[in-house]
């Protein structure tokens, strides 16, 4: 008996589709049989997408998209259109609509607060106002206005800086702060670099309107620097 010794061909390579995958393995079969949380975090970014490129399925150009950003969705939101086209399948459309989908999720996270919430700790203050600040690429600096309750009765927006910093007039803050009846108010900006150190110009300014406010009888009750680090609390470190 004779063995055949010629050599075996291996199988052609095979660009699979998502079409080809298993149904219960398609991203959008996935979230209809098994709900919206089995699925990661590539194949949500894969729905929205929708195809991906003759070499790889949504899926794979989702993976490698998150890979750019070291799989953090916090930064995949500050991501910018530019940015995003520089991918090999991904056109004008699909990059707005990312930008778009990222967009509503930091929205539904801000409309998570429509009640008046209390402030008992440094940490309330943080999740009241770390959706506003918490993508941006420079400084904003804003205050909570509290009744006498430490009862939130609105965030306002006191000035937008540059990348290093950004200059506030303690008029503007008080004014804002008188005309919503406010008995105190936290001060919070952010810092885009993610140092959580106060400068000497926040120290400086915190020191400057706690001054100002025992004089109206608005009292700052604490200032926030706020970075993707988390956040650093004047009144936790025994500044104020």
């Amino acid at each position: 008996m004779e063995l055949n010794t010629t050599p075996l061909k291996p199988y052609p390579t095979v660009n699979l589709t998502i079409k080809s995958w298993a149904e219960e393995d398609r991203p959008r079969e996935k979230l209809l049989s098994k709900g919206r949380h089995s699925l990661s975090d590539a194949e949500l970014l894969a729905i929205l997408l929708g195809s991906g490129s003759r070499k790889e399925t949504a899926v794979d150009l989702s993976k490698r998209i998150l890979q750019s950003v070291e799989n953090d969705l916090l930064d995949l939101g500050k991501t910018s259109l530019a940015e995003l086209m520089r991918f090999n399948g991904i056109g004008e459309a699909k990059a707005i609509t990312i930008i778009a989908a990222l967009e509503l999720g930091r929205r539904r996270q801000m409309s998570n607060i429509r009640q008046k919430p209390q402030i008992s700790s440094s940490r309330d203050a943080f999740d009241v106002i770390v959706p506003h600040l918490i993508d941006l690429p420079h400084e904003e600096f804003w205050i909570l206005l509290l009744n006498r309750s430490n009862l939130v009765t609105s965030r306002e927006r006191v000035r937008i800086g540059g990348i290093a910093g950004t200059v506030v007039d303690a008029k503007i803050i008080f004014h804002k702060a008188i005309e919503g009846r406010a008995s105190s108010i936290i001060l919070c900006h952010n810092h885009p670099s993610g140092n959580l150190e106060p400068s000497p110009a926040d120290i400086e300014l915190t020191s400057k309107l706690i001054k100002a406010g025992k004089t109206l009888d608005i009292f700052i009750l604490d200032h926030l620097i706020i970075s993707e680090r988390g956040y650093y609390s004047f009144a936790d470190e025994g500044r104020i």
